[in-house]
């Protein structure tokens, strides 16, 4: 089970966009997520018209290493460790280690 997901609210806490917010968009793989907004380059794009793509130059958001993210704690509006626990019915849930509530899911 992984403790950041798609979805999530992220807090980055390493590199040029530190301090910065947003949201995972997607799992590249096991410990690169792409976070909107998060880690934009430029790219020098080559016009294609067969799939109707203009060239220049564009924004592009790209992998960023969860090692580098914090999940936001929407209690105290700061980033927070991510812990699991079992409950009675033998779920497992995301927990935040600060104040042991459970992340939504």
């Amino acid at each position: 089970m992984d403790k950041i997901k798609k979805g999530d609210e992220v807090v980055i806490i390493a590199g040029r966009d530190k301090g910065k917010r947003g949201t995972v968009n997607s799992r590249v793989n096991e410990t690169h997520l792409l976070v909107e907004g998060i880690n934009l380059v430029k790219k020098h794009q080559k016009p294609n018209p067969m799939k109707g793509i203009t060239g220049g130059v564009i924004e592009k958001s790209m992998p960023i290493d969860q090692s580098n993210l914090m999940l936001l704690n929407p209690a105290t509006g700061k980033g927070d460790r991510v812990g699991f626990r079992l409950l009675e019915d033998g779920t497992k849930v995301r927990v935040f280690k600060s104040n042991g509530e459970q992340v939504r899911a």
